[in-house]
């Protein structure tokens, strides 16, 4: 047997536990050219997988093994592989035995004193094999011939048709029947173009006469009239064929009815869809409630296509008043005439007020016939309305209006149609609520802001009386605080810190020598140099206003840079003698602020120093008393002009 046969290599499985007898077989085998790869197995689990995943072509199979026999491995191949043939290669075989496995499917046995035959086995039970394959396939051809033709015509799910040339129908099938609501004696009486809407029948026979003179077919899209009125639009495919010496049309016609209603509904539902996405842009964007109502009217009227929509709003007056606050569409006046309310009365039960009572989706779907809608139905009418939806707003379970829509066509609104606008109107409620919630938390914002500016005046005057008292015992200082205070905030702008540091700033400054109302008057004001002791009293002023200010819940560390203003860089400030970041970046500041407003104003035992020498002083000082990036900012302010004590005095 040659490659030719197959469209691969022949697989071989050989079911036994000699190997030498193995390869006296596959020796055989290549001696009768045949071209075969092959695969031994000795046992019962590894046939049953070499089976799954070898997949042979043919088995050779030995007759008796020692825990599995070939018996049962042909009821195995039998059972779940019926199209591998299996050869019986055994050292002995009764001619019962030989017989048995004859008829439970063997295709022959081969006795191992006579492999000679073995090729020749293999050879006749793949052509058996394949006749039988052949057999099969062309009996299922015929089958599935006969199966389509009745699948095609008697039970095809589109109508068929056969029509002469006279456009006489002279064949159709049963869904055709169903399509044109006539019967098959009926149609075989009628031409093709009269199954047509009366307006359209002159032009369905010459566009008949057309596609029988060019020979040629076509798909077109048109419909069928049943004799009882009803209007069927259907897909027809035509083709010209011939039948012996006869010529015909043969029309294939498919019912479009739902994927035409579908089609619409899908159109309906995408519009609703843009229609919630142009909405919902319109909910980020409002300021304020009208400018949100509006917008979502206009949407739903622009986009999604409908006649008429509005936003009502119930009051809590006697009379339960449902007020209309927005609208869009053809309108005419017909919000004024409908004085609608959301209790139970003759006025309250058509959509809107029904919605509002029940926080539930209300719709009129015809509303020329809906009793409901009597109150309104003569100037609904009037303006093109034939279907209504009203949409309750809820806020935490609670219903405080309603979005109204207006359809021209009646039935206009399907379930998937409301359960899209269900969501508009939860995302609409949702920005009416979210607007007057930013509304209010707007006004109370703005209320805070003023009350705490105002609080802010009150405490910053008092810090500036408190500074003002104790430069009353000290006329040679007044207005110290106050420049001091400028001038490091200044400093502290410059260098770009955060403005909630830079306030704490300020009040430490203004509040930086409150410490000295421990200090005898006679000692501030003494025009000579003081004494050692009266020094030592001089410097407890920053521990006295540390305990002053400590307690205050200031926002910002003021005690501790009332503590540290008179500590130095190389540690030999007071009163704990911190060096370098040990002080605070504050304390830093005021204290470089404190010694140049010092340098600056007039003593009664020194005069004012001129500006350029007090930089001097503070540049002399940088890195060992003072802090270089503050002296730095410091002077830069003074020498662009941006700064002058002068002009806070």
């Amino acid at each position: 047997m040659q490659q030719a046969t197959l469209s691969r290599e022949l697989r071989i499985l050989m079911l036994e536990d000699t190997p030498t007898d193995a390869e006296l077989m596959a020796h055989e085998l290549r001696k009768a050219n045949i071209d075969f790869i092959s695969k031994r197995v000795e046992t019962r689990a590894a046939f049953i997988l070499a089976l799954a995943e070898f997949q042979p072509d043919i088995v050779l199979s030995d007759y008796q093994l020692p825990d599995f026999d070939g018996l049962a491995a042909l009821q195995i191949v039998r059972r779940d592989y019926p199209h591998i043939p299996v050869i019986m290669v055994t050292g002995a075989l009764s001619d019962i035995d030989a017989v048995e496995l004859l008829h439970l499917g063997a295709r022959d046995y081969v006795l191992k004193d006579r492999l000679a035959r073995l090729a020749s086995a293999v050879q006749q039970a793949l052509s058996a094999e394949q006749g039988i394959r052949a057999r099969k396939a062309a009996e299922r051809e015929v089958r599935i011939a006969e199966e389509k033709y009745r699948t095609l015509f008697v039970e095809a799910s589109d109508g068929i048709v056969l029509i002469d040339d006279t456009g006489l129908i002279v064949q159709c099938n049963p869904e055709f029947e169903r399509q044109t609501g006539r019967t098959q004696a009926q149609l075989m009486q009628t031409r093709i173009w009269e199954l047509r809407p009366a307006g359209q029948r002159e032009l369905a026979e010459s566009k008949f006469r057309e596609i029988w003179g060019a020979g040629t077919g076509g798909t077109s899209e048109l419909a069928l009239q049943t004799p009882g009125g009803e209007i069927v639009p259907v897909e027809f495919r035509t083709t010209a064929i011939s039948i012996g010496d006869k010529r015909y049309l043969q029309s294939i016609s498919r019912d479009i009815s739902e994927h035409v209603k579908h089609e619409a509904q899908i159109n309906k539902l995408n519009r609703a869809l843009r229609t919630l996405s142009a909405c919902n842009v319109a909910l980020v964007r409002a300021q304020t409630e009208d400018e949100l109502f509006h917008s979502i009217c206009r949407h739903i009227v622009e986009i999604g296509g409908y006649r008429l929509s509005w936003i009502g709003l119930s009051e809590d007056d006697e009379q339960k008043t449902v007020r209309p606050v927005a609208h869009s569409g053809f309108e005419e006046g017909y919000l004024e005439s409908l004085h609608i309310s959301w209790a139970d009365n003759e006025r309250g039960r058509g959509p809107t007020g029904r919605a509002i009572r029940s926080g539930q989706p209300v719709y009129s779907q015809n509303i020329p016939t809906d009793p409901a809608f009597a109150p309104w139905r003569e100037d609904a009418l009037a303006r093109g309305y034939a279907s209504s939806l009203a949409l309750p707003l809820i806020n935490e379970g609670k219903t405080f209006g309603a979005l109204n829509i207006y359809a021209a066509e009646a039935n206009a609104f399907g379930s998937a149609e409301i359960s899209l606008l269900k969501e508009l109107a939860g995302d609409t409620a949702y920005g009416i609520v979210t607007l007057r919630t930013r509304a209010e938390r707007d006004r109370a914002r703005e209320d805070a802001l003023l009350s705490a500016a105002h609080l802010r005046k009150v405490f910053e005057q008092t810090i500036s009386a408190i500074a003002l008292t104790l430069e009353k015992r000290d006329p040679y200082t007044a207005g110290h605080q106050q420049r001091v205070a400028n001038l490091a905030t200044a400093i502290a702008t410059e260098m770009g810190l955060p403005q909630q540091q830079i306030e704490g700033i300020y009040l430490g400054s203004l509040l930086h020598n409150i410490g000295t109302v421990s200090v005898p008057a006679e000692i501030l004001n003494r025009p000579s140099k003081l004494t050692e002791l009266q020094f030592a009293l001089v410097k407890q002023h920053s521990l006295t206003g540390f305990e002053i200010v400590k307690d205050i819940p200031f926002p910002w560390p003021v005690a501790d840079m009332v503590l540290q203003h008179h500590e130095r860089m190389d540690g030999s400030g007071y009163p704990q003698g911190l060096a370098g970041e040990q002080i605070m970046l504050e304390a830093r500041i005021i204290a470089v602020a404190d010694v140049l407003e010092a340098m600056r104003a007039y003593r009664p035992y020194r005069p004012a120093k001129h500006l350029d020498e007090a930089f001097v002083m503070l540049e002399q000082g940088s890195g060992t008393l003072f802090d270089p990036a503050v002296v730095d900012a410091c002077v830069r302010i003074m020498r662009n002009g941006e700064f002058s004590l002068e002009e806070t005095k």
